[in-house]
């Protein structure tokens, strides 16, 4: 699948722009993480782009979140490891695979960063650096819904939590027009 087919497919089932953005924020994580580990930008873009698809039609029934998702991207050919993980992001199997652990990763970090860019005086992605964000990552109750715990997952990717949100936040402004950031 196309970047551009993923894009319409995300069209047909997300009306939400914040989730839109969210998924194009993780995408663009996935491929700066891609990078930094020699991995297939392509895969990697796509599972990041796609890993929400249902959220809109699961968010009363978080338990299904990352299955209907799946089951979709099964029907539409998407590959075997890409719909691994877009499961495991939401625990639903177990993390087995590079790709499944940068996702898990990177899915809750993009909350993180666009608060911590909502709350600086500028509003801007360009004026947070990597400090700015661990300050805020120290703060439990600044984006409480954006899990430290799966953030700080990125170990399992033999990151820190330090090069983890600099390649996040780089990733981020990179495409900070898009994200209206």
């Amino acid at each position: 699948m196309t970047r551009e087919e993923a894009i319409a497919v995300i069209n047909e089932n997300c009306g939400n722009k914040n989730l839109v953005k969210h998924m194009l924020a993780t995408e663009a994580v996935m491929v700066g993480l891609a990078g930094k580990l020699s991995e297939d930008a392509e895969s990697w873009a796509l599972a990041g782009l796609l890993h929400d698809l249902d959220y809109e039609e699961t968010v009363d029934d978080p338990d299904r979140h990352g299955l209907v998702s799946a089951e979709k991207l099964g029907e539409l050919g998407i590959s075997e490891e890409i719909i691994h993980a877009v499961k495991a992001h939401n625990e639903h199997v177990t993390r087995d695979s590079t790709m499944d652990r940068a996702l898990y990763a990177s899915d809750p970090v993009t909350g993180l960063i666009v608060a911590a860019a909502l709350m600086h005086p500028d509003k801007k992605l360009a004026g947070l650096d990597v400090d700015f964000v661990m300050r805020r990552f120290k703060e439990k109750r600044f984006a409480a819904g954006a899990s430290r715990e799966q953030i700080a997952a990125c170990s399992e990717l033999g990151l820190s939590l330090e090069e983890f949100i600099g390649v996040a936040l780089a990733s981020m402004q990179g495409i900070s027009g898009e994200l209206g950031l």
